[in-house]
């Protein structure tokens, strides 16, 4: 969620379907007549000019189409936020550059309007018992947060309140939409289009049930409750209803923030290799991922900062509504890849993508090797041979650098150069939202600037007490 605004709000959504299908419609007619009249006057161009028409035909619709998504606000906007993170293998780049605007677009809406909401969800009478702030602290596409304090013994708490009519226009928005795009031709529907937005449409229906993601919140805080470096807010279920959760409010700062990038590096470091280890704890533990990328889902608690210990950092989590759990047919097979990967399996990383059915024993052996080594390549820092690492990933105690090491950079530039684009195939729609997962962890590392091998972590979750001994791994330093 965005962070406090004031002076930006609405006070009301359209959530009629009539009324939001009208403007879909509208809009999607007035995209197709145009792109239909730019096809029948480009064809006598060169291909080349062609190409560069076409492209910025597109690139002209997708900015058009994504300001009339961002008037209706509402799951619609939350639409083609989801779709602009996780539809690169379905859109053209020009779409998804243009839905990514629609994540600066964070209208709150008026307080009389929440206030209905919750006087409606919880009763005036249970309501008095909350000082609630009217401006809100963070605002998002399907609803908004606020402060408040229990008058009986000065609690601090959050309420997440959805806005109004959102959680009955998931499928008719996310209908409208696919129809938009359709009829504007900026996309071509087949079998894997379909399961990929049917996957959205599961995705949005678990971002609207915030009684699932209550029981969710709890279910982690129960499972990090022995791990003292990450904070979860506890529920407050006599003040949550099906449109409104209530937590306790747990203060911390941005993971961009001044504060945090003026922490040591070894303080930065542990953080990162916390974030690392929840991630395996989720994937080969849990099999319940927190899909959603977002850093506003995340801060950071400085310690001796209000009181706390002053032993270590810590970090809080918050807004479990993006948790997907997976099921072992298609963990068994991502984790087979990554332990071949570890091990330098370069065969079983084939097998594991056939059988993700995102390679083919059909293609030439060459651009399976090639593909293989692609993804191979992306667990670089947690590698057991670091004899591949470039000179500037690593620091002068032998440690990986994980900002400098333009990984995701690297991985793409390496793929590019290669004949595997003819060949790729659309992964899973499971692996698509697990890969940003994985984009996400990186990222999220790298903004600390942590400095660490992440080869050890792995090798625990990998093998657990049956961990080969690593001491022969080889070592780099750097003077």
């Amino acid at each position: 969620m965005s962070s406090r605004r004031s002076g930006n709000s609405v006070s009301r959504i359209k959530t009629g379907s009539f009324e939001r299908r009208l403007s879909l419609t509208r809009a999607g007619l007035y995209a197709g007549t145009r792109m239909a009249s730019h096809m029948a006057t480009n064809w006598l161009s060169s291909k080349d000019k062609r190409d560069q028409k076409h492209r910025a035909m597109l690139s002209k619709q997708a900015r058009f189409l994504v300001d009339e998504l961002g008037q209706l606000k509402g799951s619609v906007v939350k639409i083609g936020q989801v779709m602009a993170l996780y539809g690169e293998h379905f859109l053209p780049d020009e779409v998804t550059e243009a839905l990514h605007t629609l994540e600066d677009q964070t209208t709150s809406l008026e307080w009389s309007a929440i206030e209905r909401v919750l006087k409606e969800d919880l009763g005036s009478e249970r309501l008095a018992e909350l000082q609630v702030d009217p401006e809100p602290i963070g605002a998002a596409s399907l609803g908004q947060v606020h402060r408040a304090v229990r008058r009986s013994d000065g609690l601090e708490l959050v309420l997440k309140v959805q806005y109004p009519g959102v959680a009955d226009a998931v499928d008719s928005d996310l209908n409208a939409v696919a129809h938009l795009l359709k009829i504007a031709r900026l996309v071509s529907f087949g079998p894997e289009f379909n399961d990929w937005l049917e996957e959205v449409r599961e995705m949005m229906h678990r971002e609207v049930d915030y009684r699932l993601e209550a029981r969710t919140t709890e279910k982690f805080r129960d499972m990090l409750a022995s791990d003292p470096r990450f904070i979860v807010p506890r529920v407050l279920q006599e003040y949550s209803t099906p449109h409104v959760i209530a937590s306790t409010y747990e203060h911390g700062h941005s993971v961009s923030s001044q504060a945090v990038k003026d922490l040591p590096i070894h303080r930065r470091t542990a953080l990162g290799e916390a974030a690392l280890e929840l991630f395996f704890r989720e994937l080969f533990v849990w099999g319940e991922i927190q899909t959603d990328p977002n850093f506003g889902n995340y801060r950071i608690r400085i310690a001796g900062e209000e009181g706390e210990d002053p032993g270590y950092d810590r970090i809080v989590l918050l807004d479990f509504g993006a948790v997907q759990a997976y099921s072992d047919e298609f963990l068994a097979p991502v984790k087979q890849m990554i332990r071949a990967s570890y091990e330098n399996d370069l065969q079983a990383v084939i097998d594991g993508g056939v059988e993700l059915n995102f390679m083919s024993l059909s293609w030439p052996r060459e651009v399976l090797e090639k593909f293989g080594s692609v993804c191979m390549s992306v667990l670089e820092p947690l590698a057991k041979d670091r004899s591949n690492w470039p000179d500037y990933a690593v620091n002068s105690r032998g440690q990986y650098r994980w900002k400098q090491s333009d990984l995701p950079s690297r991985v793409a530039r390496q793929a590019a150069r290669s004949a595997i684009n003819r060949y790729f195939r659309v992964p899973p729609k499971e692996f698509v939202f697990l890969n940003r997962k994985l984009i996400g962890v990186y990222t999220f590392i790298a903004v600390l600037h942590s400095e660490f091998n992440g080869e050890p972590l792995l090798r625990k979750y990998l093998y657990g007490d049956d961990a080969p001994d690593a001491s022969a791994t080889s070592q780099r330093t750097k003077a």
